[in-house]
């Protein structure tokens, strides 16, 4: 059975994205990294900020996500996110400065910044960063 392929839908708020030939799915759940083969056992986790990487048979695409959901079931793999941006959509400068802003709230120590809000821009503009890379390395 090694022609069995998942098919895989992407939902955020913003857009719908649908593969049908797909090898894998590897995804952020909140225990750790797993990844989705044909014939997964039916199953639900949720996901946090970190990296999507879905295996086609010719190529290898990566995404960032902010977090959310994924369910299988009968080789359906249903990825409900906050966010999504493949790695070729992610703004480079934007996540840059997002970084830079993160860091100096953290470096303030005000009390009026919500260090817990800040942490988390912190990790959404160094997982975009880090996906975005995967294009420079997957050349």
């Amino acid at each position: 059975m090694a022609d069995k392929r998942l098919r895989l839908e992407i939902v955020t708020p913003q857009r719908h994205l649908a593969y049908e030939e797909v090898v894998s799915c590897s995804a952020p759940g909140v225990l750790g990294y797993f990844q989705i083969l044909p014939d997964h056992t039916e199953f639900v986790s949720e996901l946090t900020i970190g990296e999507i990487k879905v295996e086609f048979s010719d190529h290898t695409k990566f995404f960032a996500t902010t977090g959310g959901f994924l369910e299988v079931v009968n080789n359906r793999v249903l990825l409900l996110l906050e966010a999504c941006e493949a790695a070729e959509e992610i703004d480079i400068d934007r996540a840059l400065r997002a970084l830079e802003r993160a860091k100096r709230r953290l470096q303030e120590q005000s009390p009026d910044v919500d260090l817990m809000r800040a942490r988390a821009a912190l990790l959404r503009a160094t997982n975009r960063l880090k996906i975005a890379q995967k294009l420079s390395l997957a050349v």
